[in-house]
């Protein structure tokens, strides 16, 4: 699929391909990355996966609002639905997700952002959820998550008003890990990729399980949760490995599982 480019590997990269409509997301992307991530999922080679976006001014600027404008009310509830399911997809992979912000991420990039573990923005990055200016709010998850990661009072303001924020205020209000100079983008992500992919697969999909929980479940379920992920870790070959590479002071050879 031309609009969608996905390089595989240990660490792989997807990336929206449409840089003349901003990396606008309409249906046949949203699909495509459906069909991509599947693959992802049953892959155990990849370990760490980049999404990003085409060129140096949008990671993606959002949904395509000329296809949204067509869209009947049982349209605009099914390509809601289509992107919930694609962003929790996002979020339930067991493998660590960064995206790297090179430009415009707005509406239904923010929100495919968000739905990533990590964020690494170039200094050029723009955000925010502009929908009300649209006469329309956040379809993907924006108004569940957005609150999450930077707060409720916040995030109310910005949802309400629709307003951009730069790179510095979201690194500033914990949206963003880290702001890179745009030459650097790719290569800071890749460094922090590599530095993932580096670990115990096995101990990353608990770590995720568990980070996940924190977002889904109440504060009890969730406690109980990582009670069940740290006892599964002891059942590893890696626990094995790692705890006693530590006592020997080596490096652990990780099996990854």
């Amino acid at each position: 699929m031309e609009e969608l480019i996905f390089e595989p590997g240990t660490i792989a990269t997807l990336t929206v391909n449409r840089p003349k409509a901003l990396n606008a997301l309409n249906r046949a992307v949203v699909e495509g990355m459906a069909r991509v991530l599947r693959d992802v999922r049953h892959d155990p080679g990849v370990r760490v996966l980049i999404v990003t976006g085409a060129g140096d001014r949008a990671f993606v600027a959002g949904a395509d609002i000329a296809a949204m404008s067509e869209m009947s009310v049982a349209d605009g509830l099914e390509f809601s639905r289509l992107g919930h399911r694609v962003m929790a997809t996002f979020e339930e992979l067991p493998i660590p997700v960064i995206a790297a912000v090179n430009g415009f991420a707005l509406g239904g990039g923010l929100e495919l952002a968000m739905a990533c573990d990590l964020i690494i923005a170039s200094e050029k990055a723009r955000f925010g959820q502009p929908e009300i200016n649209l006469g329309l709010i956040p379809g993907f998850g924006g108004t569940q998550r957005l609150p999450h990661r930077i707060g409720h009072a916040r995030a109310r303001e910005l949802i309400l008003t629709g307003e951009m924020f730069d790179a510095t205020a979201a690194l500033d209000w914990g949206l963003v890990n880290k702001v890179t100079p745009a030459d650097q983008l790719m290569v800071e992500t890749r460094k922090l990729a590599e530095k993932i992919a580096t670990k115990s697969a096995f101990a990353i999909r608990q770590a995720k399980a568990a980070l996940r929980a924190s977002f889904t479940m109440e504060e009890d379920a969730g406690l109980r949760y990582e009670q069940s992920a740290f006892g599964l870790t002891f059942a590893s070959e890696d626990r094995i490995e790692g705890t006693r590479a530590f006592v020997a002071k080596r490096e652990p050879t990780w099996r990854h599982k």
